[in-house]
């Protein structure tokens, strides 16, 4: 690999590739990160590979690192449209630590009223069912990326397969449960 062509590459990629992100997302701490993801992938993956053949990898790769951060956006507002009664007063139920903390422990029965707390069980009961319904792979593809948070890649590499059949699996995922559960 030619790192300093791949430097020279890079650098002068990174503004127009932020102006880019930054339409996608509209969020520049958001955008930041793509473009420094599409970087590093550059890097990692195709450094080796003909300058001449950057661009475009470049491009595709970013287009893919956007595409993903809108597809968690939408899996995101589902979980946060589902879980929305349940979102204490003052919070921020788009913030990502309540987010994370919901999925995990929706929140604390002893500060809810009865009616609430029976509701947030028979919500968890029927998704547990749900998830527990699912195929072993979509299951676990599910629970890595919308629980645990992990990204495709490091999915992939827990469940010792292709990226690519972790979005199918999430997405087969995501479907039947839309399906499956009354409340979605």
């Amino acid at each position: 690999m030619n790192s300093k062509a791949l430097d020279h590459f890079l650098v002068a990629t990174e503004r127009r590739a932020f102006r880019i992100a930054m339409i996608g997302v509209k969020n520049e701490e958001t955008a930041l990160d793509i473009v420094q993801l599409a970087m590093m992938r550059l890097a990692e993956k195709y450094g080796h590979h003909d300058p001449t053949e950057w661009p475009m990898l470049f491009q595709r790769i970013l287009q893919n690192a956007i595409l993903d951060h809108h597809r968690r956006l939408k899996v995101r507002r589902a979980w946060l449209s589902l879980f929305s009664e349940l979102v204490p007063a003052g919070q921020d139920p788009e913030s990502g630590d309540y987010f994370d903390t919901l999925l995990i422990d929706i929140a604390d029965e002893a500060h809810r009223e009865p009616e609430a707390r029976m509701s947030q069980r028979q919500v968890q009961a029927e998704l547990n069912a749900a998830i527990g319904d699912l195929p072993l792979r979509q299951q676990q593809a599910f629970l890595l990326r919308y629980w645990e948070g992990l990204d495709i890649t490091q999915t992939a590499l827990a469940m010792g397969c292709s990226e690519g059949s972790v979005k199918t699996h999430c997405s087969r995922a995501m479907k039947k449960l839309s399906e499956t559960l009354s409340f979605l």
